[in-house]
Parts: C-alpha cells; structure tokens; sequence
C-alpha cells in the first residue's frame, strides 16, 4: 500500500529539520544530517552534514562533516569535509576546513585554515603546543638578553 524508500541512498534525506517559520534558541547536537531554514540563537554540533538554506539565519559556532549553506552564518564553521558557501550565502566567522568551495556573490568576512584530512583532527593540539614551545623559548631569549 505504501512504498517504503530506503532513506540511506537519497541524499535529501534529512534527520532534521527546522523550518522557515522556526526560531530555536539553545545548542543542537545531532548525530545525522540537519537542513536549517529557520533561525537558531546557539551552537550546531553535528557529525553529518549541515545545510542551510536561503532563508536561514545561524547565530552561533557550527560544527559538522560537511556543510553547505546559502543563508547567513554569524559564527565558526569547523567542517572535516567540504564547506560550500553558494552564492546567497553570507557568512561572518573563522572557518577551519579541508576544502572551501566559495560560489561568486557569496560573501566572507573571516580568517581560514585549511587542513589536510590527516591532520584535522590533531591541529589544535599541534599548534597550542607549538604555541607554547615558541613562547618559552621566546620568553627564555629574554630572560638571558636583559641580564
């Protein structure tokens, strides 16, 4: 009577969904794929993907696998995977990624790092180490200078 689709093969598949006339205020945390075409005061934490749509409006830091977006992004987007910004999309924040893909008409206002797959998940431990070698050794050169 009804046909049964398997949801794992469609890519429009979406476990979440906060529509037009939606406004949430709070952190999300999601272990699937999440399609914001609302507003949302908070963080998105998602280990799927992340699409926002034209209309959407995000105030806070996303994080996820992939993430496309058309609306606007007033935060940090750390994806492991791809960061699509389509032409509507306007997004003020740092973004950390491994591959940014930026439609003409998009805007951005922020810093970039790009990582390579292999060390996504070891760049903020890297560089506060890093960080700190290089301010000992810099606090070391003048400690013996000044005497």
């Amino acid at each position: 009577m009804f046909n049964k689709k398997d949801s794992s093969s469609s890519p429009d598949v979406f476990d979440t969904l906060i529509g037009v006339n939606s406004t949430l205020e709070g952190n999300i945390e999601t272990e699937g794929t999440i399609r914001i075409d609302g507003k949302i005061k908070g963080d998105v934490k998602v280990k799927g993907d992340v699409y926002i749509g034209k209309d959407a409006n995000v105030n806070g830091n996303i994080f996820a696998n992939n993430v496309y977006m058309s609306g606007r992004v007033d935060g940090n987007i750390e994806a492991k995977g791809v960061l699509r910004v389509l032409s509507t999309a306007q997004l003020y924040g740092d973004i950390l990624v491994q591959s940014l893909i930026s439609d003409e008409g998009s805007i951005f206002e922020g810093n970039c790092k790009m990582v390579s797959a292999s060390n996504a998940q070891g760049v903020d431990n890297g560089a506060s180490k890093k960080s700190k070698s290089t301010k000992d050794k810099d606090s070391d050169k003048s400690q013996t200078s000044g005497q």
